[in-house]
């Protein structure tokens, strides 16, 4: 009797986890009209270009982490929205998030429209461990990117902690330091999460490894890339470079006109940049300011987009 009434007790969990789209909305509201969401039956979709609004970006990549890639927005709209499953399923078999799956692409969206990665690179190695991170556990992929590799812990700045902030691609919700009713952390499970008070599963954010999730609760596909699908996608507009070794990024400020930024670094205790903006054309100018030398380079990718208006 006692093994029938336990396991009653587990179904009736997983039948519960559900997300509301009424109430997803609420979460991502705060961060109008950076982004904005929709849905369909089957997924909640979240639509951005990438580009936090709080915070500055790139300040404080070192080591050998910074691949001279640079924030571009992104049109992560209609089609390529970050898909948020509706209806997840706890998974009989949860597949880790480790330095051989899911080292491509995504695994969660903060609520801020920005994309969270696995910590570990698609080198294999820990990107915060490893100084390849800003001040906000971001950076920048071969894409030109922004995206985190940690827990955007930071948005609790603007959210209350009865909110997440943000949902794994799996469609569970991601918490912080403590119990959406703000009271201590419970024990984490083997995915970094555990079932709350009202009755769904749910993943914890914290300081440190494995900083968010640790394994997909949530029955996900992970293609021969090692990427999880289906998700949205970025788009490059130059070739990937290399990391430059020794540089320290001290600056990142976007231009008045909001279509470009100007990057400053050191290196070998000289002060460089890289200033580059773009047009509604798909143009984009990049000037490198390299010890005492200028050099120009043009480029022509996709038309800048932008994200509709919540109505």
């Amino acid at each position: 009797c006692g093994f029938s009434f336990a396991f009653i007790s587990i179904q009736l969990k997983i039948k519960s986890v559900n997300n509301d789209p009424a109430q997803m909305q609420l979460v991502f509201a705060p961060f109008i009209p950076e982004v904005n969401t929709f849905s369909d039956n089957t997924y909640f979709y979240v639509e951005s270009k990438g580009i936090p609004k709080t915070h500055e970006m790139m300040v404080g990549i070192s080591n050998q982490g910074w691949q001279q890639q640079v924030p571009i927005p992104q049109c992560y709209i209609g089609n390529n929205a970050w898909p948020i499953p509706l209806n997840p399923s706890m998974s009989a078999n949860p597949v880790a998030i480790d330095n051989v799956h899911f080292t491509r692409g995504a695994i969660a969206i903060a609520v801020n429209g920005v994309p969270i990665f696995n910590v570990y690179t698609n080198t294999g190695v820990d990107s915060y461990l490893d100084g390849q991170l800003d001040a906000f556990g971001g950076h920048c992929g071969r894409a030109d990117d922004y995206h985190y590799h940690t827990a955007p812990l930071h948005l609790y700045d603007y959210v209350p902690v009865s909110q997440p902030i943000a949902y794994g691609l799996d469609g569970f919700p991601v918490y912080g330091l403590v119990e959406p009713d703000g009271s201590p952390m419970l024990s984490l499970d083997a995915n970094h999460g555990h079932y709350g008070a009202d009755g769904n599963y749910h993943y914890h954010g914290t300081t440190d490894a494995p900083y968010m999730i640790a394994r997909f609760a949530g029955e996900v596909t992970e293609d021969n890339t090692n990427q999880l699908i289906p998700q949205a996608s970025s788009t490059p507009i130059r070739p990937p470079l290399t990391p430059l070794n020794g540089a320290l990024i001290t600056d990142c400020t976007p231009h008045s006109d909001n279509q470009g930024f100007s990057l400053q670094y050191t290196l070998n205790n000289i002060t460089d940049s890289v200033v580059y903006n773009w047009n509604s054309q798909g143009n984009y100018a990049f000037q490198f300011f390299t010890n005492g030398s200028q050099t120009n380079e043009n480029y022509q990718g996709f038309i800048p987009c932008e994200v509709p208006i919540a109505t």
